[in-house]
């Protein structure tokens, strides 16, 4: 993971729990690391999954999107302003959309259709963080697991740490 990436991955996720005023300006970070797991209409694709990882905050709604070397694409969807805290590290974001996609010549054909689901990951610090999404729609099941390393140092960490999320100065 680059370190530019590194810190878009610390300043993005906690968009997810800023509310839904931040949520609507919108903001995407691609984080690099490793996918364990892709599943998607119950069909396991793990070994064409790419080792990077889209993370979309829009309109109010937050995403998380897979993508697969074979040309599929897998996004999680849901309401930002249902995100929770449930442990100390650890967040949840109720899932409310899987959106499957297949490339072709003419671009990726998604199909959206409504599941009940939650991606979970945990608060940005150093070390690795864990986003993995489970949810199903129509009686299928659809996964994703994904781990970056969040690792933080250098001068641009202390840079960033000082700017906070989104211009806005740390929380103590």
């Amino acid at each position: 993971m680059t370190t530019r990436s590194r810190y878009a991955l610390l300043a993005l996720l906690p968009l997810l729990s800023a509310g839904p005023a931040l949520a609507q300006q919108g903001a995407e970070v691609k984080m690099t690391g490793r996918c364990e797991r892709l599943v998607i209409a119950g069909q396991d694709i793990t070994q064409n999954c790419k080792e990077e990882l889209a993370n979309s905050v829009s309109r109010g709604r937050t995403s998380f999107d897979f993508a697969a070397w074979d040309g599929q694409t897998l996004s999680f969807s849901g309401s930002g302003a249902q995100h929770e805290r449930t442990e100390e590290t650890e967040q949840l974001q109720p899932v409310s959309l899987v959106i499957p996609g297949m490339k072709n010549k003419e671009g990726i054909v998604r199909n959206p259709a409504p599941a009940v689901g939650s991606c979970k990951f945990s608060s940005p610090e150093p070390g690795k963080t864990m986003i993995s999404c489970e949810a199903t729609s129509q009686g299928k099941t659809y996964a994703g697991v994904f781990v970056t390393d969040a690792k933080a140092d250098g001068k641009d960490a202390a840079k960033d740490a000082t700017k906070g999320v989104a211009g806005q100065p740390p929380k103590p």
